[in-house]
């Protein structure tokens, strides 16, 4: 694909799954994460799309908060100042933690991130948010489970392939993958942080065949990368079968609050 394709396929990519992300999403730990933001600070957005966390906030009504988006694609910024006209944007990568802008930044989020991110990534980023004092609130981070119903025979083999890629070299060094949540709660705890964790699957039905279809196509593409020579006719027989199949992907939410900070005072939830 070229860049102009590629960049409209990732928007509708985003767009498609954003039901399904926000209402996956633990409404505890948002409201516990919501909290973490005091008055005059802001939340920083890593890898934020077209503004999908901002819209998960307001949509669980936390609409007053103040955001600043951070992406590297210039195509999705334009479209979340568009739908968030008060928001800051930042084009820069999130790989890059010693010069992510933390002033006046009360909680750092992401969403759909980590698991395409590495172990030393998140070890500096726990490492410079616990030097700041910042919460870190990441959400729906893939944690390697797929289940449809009915199965097929190909289900595990394809699944055991896309976890493989998944773990594969996502920025020049090897993805966290399915782990992501796992690995991030050891590398936050390593810095004093107290971390909880909470499921946030997607469960699809038949009325989401739209998202199963690009869902599945995504997957086997991956798997036949990392050697999967079933792939392709597994994708077939999933595409056909989505009109009356139930499908579970596993995902978990994670918050990490750093020692000494509390909720704000003006928090009633």
């Amino acid at each position: 694909m070229n860049q102009i394709s590629d960049t409209q396929f990732q928007a509708d990519w985003l767009s498609l799954r954003e039901a399904a992300d926000h209402a996956a999403r633990d409404d505890a730990l948002l409201a516990r994460a919501a909290a973490c933001v005091r008055p005059g600070m802001r939340v920083l957005d890593l890898g934020s799309g077209t503004g999908s966390t901002a819209r998960a906030f307001a949509g669980a009504g936390y609409d007053e908060v103040q955001w600043c988006f951070l992406d590297t694609d210039a195509a999705h910024l334009q479209v979340a100042k568009a739908r968030h006209p008060l928001a800051e944007c930042v084009q820069a990568s999130v790989w890059d933690v010693d010069a992510l802008p933390l002033e006046h930044v009360g909680l750092v989020t992401a969403s759909a991130l980590l698991d395409l991110m590495s172990t030393a990534w998140v070890d500096a980023l726990a490492e410079r948010l616990g030097q700041a004092g910042i919460p870190f609130y990441a959400a729906l981070s893939f944690d390697g489970r797929m289940r449809w119903e009915p199965p097929i025979a190909a289900d595990a083999d394809v699944t055991e392939a896309f976890n493989r890629h998944q773990r594969g070299d996502k920025g020049g060094q090897a993805a966290m993958g399915p782990d992501a949540a796992a690995l991030t709660a050891k590398g936050f705890e390593a810095q004093g942080f107290t971390v909880s964790l909470a499921d946030s699957a997607w469960v699809l039905g038949p009325d989401d065949a739209a998202l199963q279809d690009e869902f599945v196509a995504g997957v086997a593409t991956a798997a036949a990368q990392a050697g999967e020579v079933q792939a392709e006719t597994w994708a077939r027989g999933r595409r056909k079968a989505s009109g009356h199949t139930a499908l579970r992907v596993g995902h978990a939410d994670l918050l990490a609050v750093p020692a000494g900070h509390g909720p704000k005072q003006d928090d009633r939830r």
